[in-house]
């Protein structure tokens, strides 16, 4: 097992408007937040984010606008030790923000505008191809054009690289992306929204995960929240059950699960334990305010796996 992967990341960077509120405002409806801050953030930066501070070696690939919410995008990550040398700057076009609610139980609504994200190309993913076909591991999510995903998704697997997909924002995918894909993180909603059902008493998380292997796609993690996760794999199934903890802000743990199971499973750690090792980083990541400030570190992970009972995975 290698001590650091090498995990490339194709996605996108975003500035978080963030507002606690007593609860979400309703259609037409103006509700009073308690404060406001402003974070980095941006499912592929936050993954990146994750994964570098859950010991990874990172590359960042994407697209920010040459204006103060890019570089302090672009600070943010090299703060990090993150490599973004392939973190585009485009001219005249405004970088991506999300407009976050957060409610008194942690639980988030977000919207969000791509700005320079939705201009990332796979033209560009190819001129930067050898930093997918060099990885351990390619982290890909949907805040960017699919048709960028697909490239980076076709190059890792023509070179042998695992693909490790978030189906964020759950969008419909093509037969020809799930068959470069690894493995697919989606929550139980994003994986309703991937597979439609005749029969909506007959959706369950396993028939879903079985309609998606079978058009090509290896294996499913579907995260449950404080419930923990389960993984669908051809060869059986694994699950891990998550702690009960007090969530302080949701945004961002299917992210910080992401990039803590990439940086185990880029380095040839077992199934079994990357699966406790990520569902153990959610877990902590709830329980602190902001997304990309809210992954937790290699030891805060390492303590808590180690006090797991392992009858938990």
């Amino acid at each position: 097992m290698k001590t650091r992967a090498r995990v490339t990341v194709v996605g996108s960077a975003n500035t978080d408007m963030v507002v606690r509120v007593p609860r979400a405002p309703l259609p037409g409806e103006t509700v009073l937040g308690a404060d406001f801050q402003r974070l980095a953030g941006g499912k592929g930066a936050n993954q990146a984010v994750a994964a570098a501070r859950a010991g990874a070696e990172v590359t960042f690939v994407g697209a920010a606008g040459a204006d103060e919410f890019g570089q302090s995008a672009r600070r943010s990550l090299a703060a990090e030790g993150i490599d973004v040398s392939a973190f585009a700057e485009i001219e005249d076009v405004a970088s991506g923000v999300a407009l976050i609610f957060v409610d008194h139980s942690g639980q988030n609504s977000i919207a969000v505008a791509p700005g320079a994200n939705s201009l990332l190309t796979p033209e560009y993913v190819w001129q930067h191809r050898q930093l997918v076909e060099t990885a351990d591991i390619v982290v890909l999510q949907l805040e960017v054009p699919l048709a960028v995903v697909e490239e980076a998704a076709r190059l890792a697997k023509d070179a042998g690289v695992p693909v490790l997909l978030d189906p964020a924002p759950a969008q419909e995918l093509p037969d020809t992306l799930l068959q470069c894909v690894s493995v697919l993180t989606p929550n139980e909603l994003e994986m309703q929204q991937l597979v439609r059902f005749d029969d909506a008493v007959s959706g369950t998380p396993e028939l879903a995960a079985r309609k998606l292997s079978e058009r090509g796609c290896q294996s499913v993690i579907v995260t449950l929240g404080e419930e923990g996760a389960v993984w669908f794999r051809r060869s059986g199934d694994l699950r891990c059950s998550g702690d009960r903890v007090r969530a302080v802000d949701t945004t961002g743990a299917g992210d910080v699960f992401t990039g803590a199971l990439a940086a185990e499973l880029g380095r040839g750690r077992p199934e079994k334990e990357a699966l406790a090792f990520a569902t153990a980083a959610a877990g902590l990541s709830v329980q602190r305010p902001g997304a990309q400030a809210s992954a937790p570190g290699r030891l805060e992970i390492d303590a808590v796996v180690g006090a797991a009972d392992p009858a938990a995975w």
